[in-house]
């Protein structure tokens, strides 16, 4: 069992043709430096989308517009702080610069595990800051340049999760956040008027730097192997029991902004390998 992070190649690249797909358009991406919103830039370069990444991770996230280019897709980093309102407009006003925002996947996640009763209310903030009011904001600013466009269309997307569905002891504020985001794509799509909607995708583990720094950790303190810990612990009620790569879920935002996705309005892209049927 691989439980390292795979990397991107243009295999592994869902290509969609659609008449939107091309450099004028713009995808905002969050969380561009690592994981799921690193895969989610590369693959929307590839389909020739001009993708404006944003993380706060300057380092990593010049690595994913290099992952970009490779691919022959185009892709400006503007270094954003997700808890910062300035950082938030000053983001959405660069990539208006690059061309007609017509795509955003709202990525960007962090986890803290405590219970209710222990939990940092500090950290509380912080996740909510990050995962649900940067999301929020970030599309009150871009649904208006979405409005513009000349068919007056866009599109924006959440990574949710299986804790968007069922919720996880421990975890209570990562599954707060993530049944807001379905609540968030069902309120822009209610109003959008069939020409503004939104989505979230949901996922169980993904072989993400935030899941796989769990699994030492979680083999020392169980006594077991680390591939134990991903198949018994991590997927044990999922009847997959490797977790999902990260392009696997970039593809998933590629085909819900693509054509072949235009009933997708307000909807959850479930992709848990039957974890929430198991539950």
């Amino acid at each position: 069992m691989d439980i390292s992070e795979p990397k991107i190649t243009r295999d592994k690249v869902l290509f969609l043709d659609d008449e939107h797909f091309n450099p004028e358009n713009v995808c905002i991406v969050t969380g561009c430096g690592t994981g799921i919103g690193r895969a989610t830039a590369v693959a929307a370069a590839a389909n020739k989308l001009t993708v404006v990444g944003l993380d706060i991770n300057e380092e990593e996230g010049n690595k994913t517009v290099e992952m970009a280019k490779e691919m022959g897709g185009n892709m400006v980093l503007v270094k954003t702080d997700l808890t910062r309102d300035e950082d938030i407009e000053n983001a959405v006003a660069e990539a208006a610069k690059q061309g007609k925002i017509r795509y955003m996947a709202n990525i960007a996640g962090i986890q803290h595990i405590d219970p209710v009763d222990k939990f940092p209310m500090e950290k509380y903030d912080l996740m909510q800051r990050i995962m649900l009011r940067a999301p929020f904001y970030l599309s009150k600013l871009a649904i208006p340049h979405m409005k513009q466009n000349s068919d007056g269309c866009g599109i924006i997307a959440h990574m949710a999760s299986v804790h968007a569905h069922i919720t996880t002891m421990k975890k209570p504020v990562y599954n707060i956040t993530k049944f807001g985001l379905r609540a968030l794509a069902q309120s822009i799509s209610a109003e959008g008027e069939g020409k503004i909607r939104s989505f979230t995708i949901s996922t169980g583990f993904v072989k993400t730097p935030l899941a796989l720094n769990q699994i030492p950790a979680q083999a020392e303190q169980r006594g077991i192997s680390q591939e134990a810990v991903v198949r018994d612990v991590m997927m044990g009620a999922s009847r997959i029991k490797e977790m999902m790569s990260p392009i696997e879920v970039g593809n998933l935002f590629v085909f819900g902004f693509s054509r072949f996705s235009n009933y997708l309005v307000g909807g959850d892209m479930l992709f848990d390998g039957g974890m929430v049927l198991t539950y």
